[in-house]
């Protein structure tokens, strides 16, 4: 398993360089079709893409997104719900996709998962990290 280049033994040292990690990004304007207007496309360093299809795991909040209930699909935030991306103006690559292998039950304090990295730089709709086959560590 890697965690930001390191051997497993996870502390929130190296959750936090894990997503110190991941905010290694530009960002280059290109044309969308669809919607007829520029837009901005994350470009990842090449220590994100290191990271891609590898097994990571991160110190985090759960971002409720349909109720406050177990779930299965939900946005995973390195910044409680209040501080998040969606609410208190962290910036984009501090939230991502998760899409667990059975439903974690919501909680307001912080939890560690472990899935795999999926990087996204071509679908506007979706966020630009997912945690594919993600699992509560604790």
């Amino acid at each position: 398993m890697i965690i930001a280049g390191s051997v497993l033994g996870l502390s929130a040292q190296t959750s936090e360089g894990t997503w110190k990690t991941l905010s290694k990004i530009t960002y280059k304007k290109q044309y969308d079709e669809l919607l007829g207007f520029k837009v901005d496309v994350p470009v990842f360093g090449e220590q994100v893409k290191s990271l891609e299809g590898k097994e990571i795991q991160l110190r985090g909040y759960i971002i409720p997104t349909d109720g406050y209930k177990s779930h299965t699909e939900f946005v995973f935030s390195a910044f409680p719900y209040n501080m998040c991306f969606f609410c208190g103006g962290a910036g984009p690559e501090t939230v991502m996709e998760v899409l667990a292998k059975k439903p974690i039950k919501y909680t307001a304090e912080p939890i560690i998962l472990k899935g795999t990295l999926e990087l996204n730089n071509t679908d506007i709709n979706r966020l630009m990290y997912a945690l594919k086959n993600a699992e509560l560590v604790n």
